[in-house]
Order: structure tokens, then C-alpha cells, then sequence
């Protein structure tokens, strides 16, 4: 293989991981490297992304890196199949599936194509940068291959969508049609034993490799959409995580409750579809509609009943942190601002008040879930004053399945509202956001765009950003990225919420260490059944109608964490503190070359 003779100098490269990193070329230095993320879900009946959020990095800026490093590197493998990047994964020689059969290169192998061929794949981003993946030394060794370098790559064989065994698909190009009712597979702790529209139910895997054995009988999920709390303080689920709303605290007081509250990665915001043919597809529209909202009204009236020292988000799809660029979004309440970019895009309004252009009033169809009570509030307050604002804006609403697993992949909607959980690192914002990732029949309807917001600067700052590892270069490329959201209007951040998870004190224990995990309550195989009633038994917020952890069907954050998440091996976790460590998958981190 031929390698590129430009010097490149790395000694600080994403510090959290401690992985080992060598750039192969004239020269060439090894420093501690981190990566980082999966798509964002949106959770909307608790938290995500589905799936609903995005907290800051855990990674540090490069400190040693030559200017010429991340355009050389992608320049050189633009248009080729000349690899970029080398990632060498050890798996354990221990790792096994719940049969006993061994991990091997070939799940990976058959992991990357699920990601990449599967039509409605969810989660392409980095995945279409791959030329190779294929055994290294022995099948216990995995040898990926990148056409351009990418930042992001612990997201690979990690929550986006895991591991996938090979032996359990017919075709690894196209795994659509299964996991619909059974996710059999596992090489976690726990296994999923069966899993209905009623339940699902979790029990040890006989067959794990590593050192924290599910320490309970059985844990057993029920969907509790809208009694989740009455239903524990009952004592018919012991543990619950709620989404966080106005007085959750005082609802959930009872002596043998105890809630828990981290402030993580979810936030709350209002997308436009920009899709061909929808009311938003017009950015005057989208502009003159941002400027007749008051935030901060709006503000005081949904969200400081929820939490009384709460402040407006300004920051887009992402939370506070370094990563969030200053000057953008906010309140910019201007009605006379607004009508002017109405009128100079050619509307006028008619006999109702309504804005028409061409004698026609876009409608705004907005969609949320209908259990969620501060969003159908948000409605009856906003819609009304937006129709003094000459805005026909229409409720259009359905329950959480219908919204985020039929409706939002296609675009059915114009405005939608819902919180987002995103993993520890800004690189989900490419399958949400880059115009790249637009599902098309062209792509087989892969990506997670569903915004169909296609804006070339912010698409190549994105795409750029994944395959730059100078972390300095990389936070400026989101924040540009992130102001052309915000001069686009194409979406309204509002909140960031705190997660909240409850449980009972005399039924279970060990319960709070990961609840400000991405992956939520994933840690329940080690929590103690204290009443010795040989289950634990967990009240979901919404229940997902399918299990496949590529397609729509993982559009929720509930989706997957009732199912993939507690069962599907990742190369690496996610853990509370927004940090990437291998897993007992891995014999240790993974090495990674710039070639």
C-alpha cells in the first residue's frame, strides 16, 4: 500500500479515550486519542433524539497538529480507494454470542454493510467512508479501512447500531425485515427471552464472556405511557424514568421513593421540515415564522412552571458546552421584522388575516406526540397567537409511535417539537443535519435528515468536521455549521432538560449510577432485587411497535432502550460522564492510524 509522505504530528488527539494513535508517513508520533458518537435519538416521552439530546464533548482540542494534517489527509483519498485511516480492533479472544459461538471480524464485517446497504438505514454517517473491514492476523482481529479520516469513529460497532451477528441475518446488505418481534442475539449480560406489545422480558445469558454477570432473575419491561408514576408509587413496576416536567418531584413523593435528577444532554426544540412540497420549504417562511414567536413569553409560560431558574437555549441542536457557538438563536421577536420578510417574499394577507402568496395559505401542520400534556399546551398557547400573526398553524398530532417511527422518516409533518439524547460528541449532528444524509429513494432512503434541510455550507462543515482530528479546526467547523442553522431558521431551541429516573427504595437498589448515561438505565442486569421477588420489573414511558436497531424502527430513544442497547455488544460504551470506554468485547482500545 502506498502511504502519504506528508509529516503528520498528533500528540493530543481526543484525550479522553487513551487510545493509542500512529500516523504512518515520513515521520510520524503516537499520542491519546478519543472519539466519539451515533446519531442522536429522539426520546419524547421521557429524555435522546426518540429519540431527544446532546451534551458536550469529553474530548480536548489538539494541541500538535500541522495545519496541512486534516485537508491533506482527505485530499489525498478524495475520489480513491486509497485508504486514509487504519483502525485495528483486538477482540477478546473470550468475547461469544449468547450460543457460544465466537465474535469474530465477520459480525463486524457484516455490521458495517447492515449500517450502509440496508434500506431506511438510519445511520450512515462514517460508515460510507469505509473501504475494508476484514480480518487482521487472525478473525479475532478486525482490520477497518477509511477513505478520509473520521473523528467520530467510536461510533463505529458501538450504539449506532451495535454489534450484529452475522449467523442471525440472511442477508447483512439488508437486514430490514428482521428483528421485527425477536432480538435473540446478545453478547451483553442479559438476554431479551421474549418481547411483546405487552412486555418484554430479560434474563441472564448464559453465556457471557465477561466479569459483571446479571446479578437478577429476570428483569421484565412494561409499557406505562401515561401511568408510569402512579404505577410505582402502586408498587406494580419498581423503577421508571420519567420525563421531567413541572412538579414531577412532588408527584413522585412517597416514602419509598427515591428520584433521581441529572442535568445531561437532552434538550427540547422545534424542527421545520424544509422537504419539497412542505409549508417550510420556503426560508421566508421559516424566517417571518421564527420572528413572530416570543421566546421568552413563550418561555415563561411552558417551561418556568418546569424549572423556576430555567433559561432559553440558544445554543441549537446541542447543550451548553464547547461546542455551542455564542451570538445565535434566542429570542428574536420582531413582528414588524417578520411581516417585512413576508411581504418582500411576495405574501400578503388575505380577507382572514392569513398570509397567501399566489392566493394560497400554506398551513403549517404541527406534530407532536399526543401523550405529551406541555407539548398539546405549547399548542393551545402558541397556535392562536401565531394566527393573529396571519400563521395558519394546525395541531396534526399522533401517539409517539405514529410520530417518530411512521410519520417523521417520511416527512409527513412541517413543524414538530420534541427533546433529543445524542451521545457524547457533536458528530451526530451529520446524519441530522448534513444535506448528504436526506433520505432519497437515490440513497435507499438512508439518513437521518429528516429536517430535508440541505444548506452546502453547513454539509461540508459537517462532513468536514467528522474527518478532521484537530479538535480545534473541528469545534470551529460545528459552530459554523451550527450558524447556518440559525440564519436558515430551520429549527427553535428551547430547553434543556434535566433526566429523571425513579425507583423503590424497598423493591430495588443500585439503580442510580448510569441514569445520566446516553444509554439510559442499560446498567439493570447488575441492580439487587431487594424484595427478593426474583424480578425487577421497569415501567417504559413508550413502547417501540419493532426492534431492528438500523431502521426507523431505533428512531426512539425508548426503541432502543428496551431493546438493542441491554443486549447488542458495542466496541465501545457511553458512560455518565460523557466519556468512550471499550467494552469486554474489545481486549483494550482500539489502535488507529493516519496514513
Amino acid at each position: 500500500m502506498k502511504r502519504t509522505t506528508r509529516t503528520v504530528r498528533l500528540t493530543a488527539l481526543f484525550a479522553a479515550g487513551g487510545l493509542a494513535l500512529v500516523a504512518c508517513g515520513s515521520s510520524s508520533s503516537s499520542g491519546d486519542a478519543a472519539g466519539t458518537t451515533a446519531a442522536a435519538a429522539v426520546t419524547d416521552a421521557p429524555a435522546p433524539a426518540v429519540t431527544d439530546a446532546a451534551p458536550a464533548t469529553d474530548a480536548t482540542a489538539a494541541t500538535d497538529a500541522t495545519a496541512s494534517t486534516d485537508a491533506a489527509a482527505s485530499t489525498d483519498a478524495a475520489g480513491s480507494d486509497k485508504p486514509a485511516m487504519r483502525i485495528t480492533y483486538d477482540i477478546n479472544p473470550k468475547a461469544v454470542w449468547e450460543d457460544g459461538s465466537p465474535i469474530t471480524a465477520a459480525d463486524f464485517e457484516c455490521t458495517w454493510q447492515a449500517a450502509l446497504n440496508t434500506p431506511g438505514s438510519i445511520v450512515t454517517a462514517g460508515y460510507d467512508q469505509v473501504i475494508s473491514v476484514q480480518p487482521g492476523t487472525s478473525d479475532k482481529q478486525v482490520v477497518v479501512e477509511l477513505k478520509t479520516p473520521f473523528a467520530a469513529y467510536k461510533s463505529f460497532f458501538s450504539n449506532s447500531p451495535g454489534i450484529i451477528k452475522k449467523a442471525a441475518v440472511a442477508d447483512c446488505n439488508d437486514v430490514s425485515s428482521d428483528f421485527q418481534t425477536e432480538l435473540k442475539i446478545s453478547a451483553r449480560p442479559a438476554m431479551l427471552e421474549s418481547w411483546s406489545p405487552e412486555q418484554s422480558i430479560f434474563v441472564p445469558n448464559p453465556n457471557y464472556f465477561g466479569d459483571s454477570k446479571m446479578t437478577n432473575k429476570q428483569v421484565i419491561m412494561v409499557p406505562r405511557p401515561d401511568t408510569e408514576i402512579e404505577a410505582l408509587k402502586a408498587g406494580e413496576v419498581d423503577f421508571i424514568y420519567p420525563q421531567f416536567h413541572a412538579g414531577i418531584t412532588d408527584e413522585l413523593a412517597d416514602p419509598n421513593v427515591t428520584t433521581v435528577l441529572n442535568y445531561g444532554g437532552d434538550y427540547e426544540a422545534m424542527y421545520m421540515n424544509a422537504k419539497e412540497g412542505r409549508a417550510f420549504n420556503d426560508p421566508a417562511l421559516r424566517e417571518a415564522f421564527y420572528k413572530s414567536i416570543d421566546l421568552d413569553a413563550l418561555f415563561k409560560q411552558i417551561y418556568i412552571p418546569i424549572a423556576a431558574d430555567g433559561k432559553l437555549l440558544t445554543c441549537g441542536p446541542i447543550v451548553p458546552g464547547e461546542f455551542c457557538p455564542s451570538g445565535v438563536f434566542g429570542n428574536k421577536f420582531d413582528q414588524a421584522g417578520a411581516d417585512k420578510v413576508m411581504t418582500d417574499a411576495g405574501y400578503a394577507k388575505d380577507a382572514s388575516g392569513m398570509w397567501a402568496k399566489d392566493g394560497t395559505v400554506p398551513e403549517i401542520k404541527w406534530m407532536v406526540n399526543a401523550s405529551n400534556q406541555r407539548r398539546l399546551d405549547t399548542q393551545a398557547y402558541l397556535i392562536p397567537l401565531m394566527a393573529k400573526a396571519g400563521f395558519k398553524l394546525t395541531a396534526d398530532n399522533c401517539d409517539a409511535e405514529c410520530v417518530f417511527q411512521k410519520r417523521q422518516p417520511i416527512g409527513d409533518y412541517d413543524l414538530m417539537m420534541y427533546i433529543s439524547t445524542a451521545p457524547p460528541d457533536p458528530s451526530y449532528l451529520t446524519p441530522a443535519f448534513s444535506g448528504q444524509r436526506i433520505p432519497t429513494e437515490a440513497n435507499g432512503n438512508t439518513g437521518q435528515n429528516f429536517q430535508w434541510w440541505d444548506n452546502k455550507k453547513a454539509t461540508d462543515d459537517l462532513e468536514t468536521a467528522d474527518k478532521t482530528v484537530d479538535e480545534a479546526k473541528r469545534k470551529d467547523l460545528i459552530q459554523d455549521a451550527i450558524k447556518q442553522m440559525d440564519a436558515d431558521s430551520i429549527m427553535i431551541p428551547l430547553f434543556q432538560f434535566p433526566k429523571s429516573g425513579a425507583f423503590r427504595k424497598d423493591k430495588v437498589s443500585g439503580v442510580e449510577a448510569e441514569l445520566n448515561n446516553y444509554m439510559a438505565f442499560h446498567d439493570f442486569f447488575k441492580w439487587t432485587d431487594v424484595d427478593g421477588d426474583g424480578k425487577i420489573v421497569i415501567g417504559a414511558e413508550q413502547w417501540p411497535s419493532c426492534l431492528n436497531p438500523v431502521t426507523e424502527c431505533a428512531n426512539s430513544s425508548w426503541a432502543v432502550w428496551t431493546g438493542p442497547f441491554p443486549v447488542l455488544p458495542n466496541a465501545y460504551d457511553t458512560t455518565s460522564d460523557q466519556k468512550f470506554i471499550p467494552t469486554d468485547v474489545l481486549a483494550g482500545e482500539a489502535k488507529v492510524e493516519l496514513l
